[in-house]
C-alpha cells in the first residue's frame, strides 16, 4: 500500500532516511512523550519508535496515512490519533509534558508554531523541518530583514537554533523550495512582565508596518496623544530585541 502526497495537504513526503534520522536524533530525549505530527509514511516514525528514551504518540488528519500507518507500525497503534493537530485538546490528551516533532506542512506552519506558543508550559521542545526561510526567520536574531513576528513571539519564550538545511530532491514530490530543520527549547521565562496580549499586538502592528518607525506604527495602538521621548520610538521593529519589545510595551502601557 503506497501513500500518495496530497496537494490539499501540503504533503511533501521526506525518502532519506539518514536525514529522518539526524532529524530525530536532534531531539535531547529530556521530555519522555513525544508527539509527531503528521507522520505521513511514518519516516520520522520508525526512528521514534527505535528510541527506548521515548513513548511516541501520533497526530495524523490523512485517513489514507493512518491506514498505512496502523498496518507498517502496529507499535504506535494505541497511540495513533486521527485528527488534526491545530484542534487538538493537549492538555486532556497529556497529563505531563510533551515534546513535538515533525515535517510540518508548509502551509500550516505558523499556525502550528501559534499553537505551540499556546501550550509553551506543556511543550518543552520542538524540533521540526519547515521552509527554510521560515527556519531562517525563526532563528534569527535583531537587525535582519527576515527577523519578524515570529521570530520575536517564539524567542519571547524559546531558545532556537538554526540545525541544517535539507534539499528538494530528497521529498516526493519534491518542493520548490530547501527546508531547514530547528529546534526550539523552552528557556524560563514564565511571564514577560508587561501586559502580554499588548505586546503580541505590538509586535504584529510595527512588523505589519515594517518601513516606518515605531512612533508612526503604533498611533493604531495609542491613537494621537502625544507620546513622552523614547529612543525606542525612532527605530524600526527588526532592530528590537525580545526584551525592547517588552520594555516598549510597558512604555506604551504608562503612557
Amino acid at each position: 500500500m503506497n501513500v500518495y502526497a496530497k496537494k490539499s495537504l501540503g504533503q511533501h513526503f521526506l525518502r532519506d532516511k539518514s536525514i529522518a534520522a539526524r532529524i530525530v536524533e536532534s531531539l535531547s530525549g529530556n521530555t519522555r512523550d513525544t508527539l509527531e505530527v503528521g507522520p505521513g509514511m511514518g519516516v520520522l516514525t520508525e526512528f521514534l519508535l527505535a528510541r527506548p528514551d521515548l513513548v511516541t504518540y501520533a497526530a495524523e488528519i490523512d485517513r489514507e496515512s493512518v491506514a498505512y500507518l496502523h498496518t507498517h507500525f502496529p507499535a504506535l497503534t494505541p497511540r495513533l490519533i486521527q485528527g488534526d493537530f491545530l484542534e487538538l485538546e493537549l492538555e486532556e490528551l497529556f497529563a505531563k509534558p510533551v515534546a513535538v516533532i515533525g515535517n510540518f506542512p508548509y502551509n500550516i506552519s505558523s499556525q502550528i508554531f501559534f499553537k505551540v506558543l499556546a501550550h509553551r508550559n506543556r511543550i518543552p521542545e520542538v524540533v521540526c523541518m519547515v521552509q527554510k526561510e521560515v527556519a531562517e526567520r525563526i532563528a534569527c536574531p535583531p537587525g535582519s530583514k527576515t527577523y519578524g513576528i515570529l521570530s520575536v513571539l517564539l524567542q519571547s519564550y524559546y531558545h532556537i537554533e538554526y540545525l541544517f538545511t535539507v534539499h528538494e530532491n530528497v521529498f516526493v514530490p519534491p518542493p520548490k523550495v530547501k527546508s531547514g530543520v530547528i529546534r526550539l527549547t523552552r528557556n524560563s521565562v514564565q511571564t514577560l512582565g508587561c501586559d502580554e496580549t499588548l505586546f503580541r499586538r505590538v509586535v504584529k502592528t510595527t512588523f505589519n508596518q515594517r518601513r516606518k518607525v515605531i512612533r508612526n506604527s503604533i498611533k493604531g495602538i495609542t491613537g494621537d496623544k502625544p507620546l513622552p521621548p523614547n529612543e525606542l520610538l525612532t527605530k524600526r521593529p527588526e532592530q528590537l530585541s525580545v526584551s525592547d519589545f517588552v520594555a516598549l510595551t510597558r512604555f506604551i502601557e504608562i503612557s
